[in-house]
């Protein structure tokens, strides 16, 4: 039992991790129509700016954190104005060329920037392990926790709460009549670029305390932040978040249960059944059509 209990808090800590990363895949393509394979970039870029800020130059907690976001969503602003929104011909398969692309860029300027060493921080706090009926529950386990809940909390009162969120929401539903009634398009696309990059930059900083950060994290995070939001339904920002904790917990049974290697087999084997058995996700919609 105290092993399960621990494998359980492990998979949810990751679960929690890739549900906020798979809200940016979500909340981007329910936005544009786009899948931004450099995401998983931008959450490397997250991790390693923190890294500066907090344990370089010494800022505060909270200071680095917010700088960290804004200096990401600044790089995923101008990667939409200069590399997306100035295509000619957007055909999905250009697009997605270009996020490619843009993750090889990024990659080769962290590691000139940041190096090919690894690099680590401590703990948001300095509180004891929690124990739990034998198992323990790390404090950086709790902020993970808390500001992804925060996260989910502040995306779903935007999206139904605020005029900006509900216009993002029509360009969703078709671009073409949004444009009619006079909605920035444009605009919005920016918009959702920003709030994509930043969440990515948010789940990198809080994964940098537990695991090392280096230039080349993002590819395997972006990847398993991709397997969580098509398995709970990519679009869906409530199929992100179940897919995202249910990803975490298997990976975790899967090592405890059999072996550590299985671990990244483990969501890409998740990712063809779930395109083979249901390919819209657990919470997506089975047939999205727009003009």
């Amino acid at each position: 039992m105290q092993e399960i209990l621990q494998y359980l808090f492990s998979g949810i800590t990751s679960g929690a991790i890739y549900a906020v990363i798979a809200l940016g895949f979500s909340m981007l393509y329910n936005s544009t129509d786009l899948i931004n394979f450099a995401h998983g970039e931008f959450v490397m870029l997250g991790g390693l700016t923190l890294v500066t800020l907090w344990a370089g130059l010494g800022l505060p907690l909270v200071v680095a954190l917010l700088l960290s976001v804004v200096a990401v969503a600044v790089v995923g602003a101008a990667f939409q104005r200069l590399a997306i929104a100035t295509v000619k011909n957007p055909h999905p398969i250009v697009l997605v060329i270009i996020t490619v692309g843009t993750s090889i860029l990024l990659r080769g300027v962290a590691m000139v920037v940041w190096g090919k060493d690894s690099h680590s921080v401590p703990f948001f706090s300095n509180h004891a392990p929690i124990d739990i009926a034998g198992a323990k529950l790390l404090p950086q386990s709790l902020w993970i926790f808390a500001i992804a809940a925060v996260i989910i909390v502040a995306l779903q009162f935007f999206f139904k709460a605020t005029l900006t969120g509900k216009a993002m929401e029509a360009c969703a539903v078709s671009r073409r009549a949004a444009w009619l009634t006079g909605i920035p398009t444009g605009r919005m696309n920016l918009l959702a670029f920003i709030i994509s990059t930043g969440s990515g930059a948010v789940a990198g900083a809080i994964i940098a305390p537990i695991t090392m950060c280096s230039y080349d994290m993002g590819t395997m995070l972006g990847l398993k932040g991709f397997c969580a939001a098509m398995l709970g339904g990519l679009g869906s920002l409530w199929g992100a978040l179940a897919g995202g904790f249910l990803l975490g917990i298997l990976e975790a049974a899967g090592v405890g249960l059999f072996s550590s290697g299985y671990k990244d087999a483990i969501a890409f084997v998740l990712l063809l059944l779930i395109l083979y058995v249901k390919p819209s996700g657990l919470l997506g919609s089975a047939k999205v059509q727009r003009f």
